[in-house]
């Protein structure tokens, strides 16, 4: 199939994606809030691991644009919640430059 001129092809966001960063925005509310105290008491009362726990809290260190586009599923075709999950940049400019 070809596209109009200037036309993108339309994209989905990607579930697994989007979900792992409801969870983290979910779950950074919870400790900031006072809720829960750790990291680690917090994973106990959800029934995960602490470090997946870590690793999915990551996803809210990332620029806002990157989150509004994997959230619009406008995010790089390399972009996986598997890739997502491991140590990334905390620099911004980073982000952009490996994830759009």
């Amino acid at each position: 199939m070809q596209l109009p001129d200037g036309a993108k092809p339309s994209r989905r966001a990607d579930s697994a994606l989007v979900k792992a960063l409801a969870r983290a925005f979910r779950w950074k509310r919870m400790l900031e809030s006072g809720e829960f105290a750790t990291i680690g008491e917090l994973a106990e009362r959800e029934g995960i691991a602490y470090t997946y726990m870590a690793r999915v809290l990551r996803l809210t260190l990332l620029a806002p644009d990157i989150v509004e586009a994997i959230l619009e599923g406008e995010q790089g075709p390399q972009v996986t919640l598997a890739m997502m999950l491991e140590p990334f940049s905390l620099v911004w400019s980073d982000h952009r430059a490996y994830l759009l």
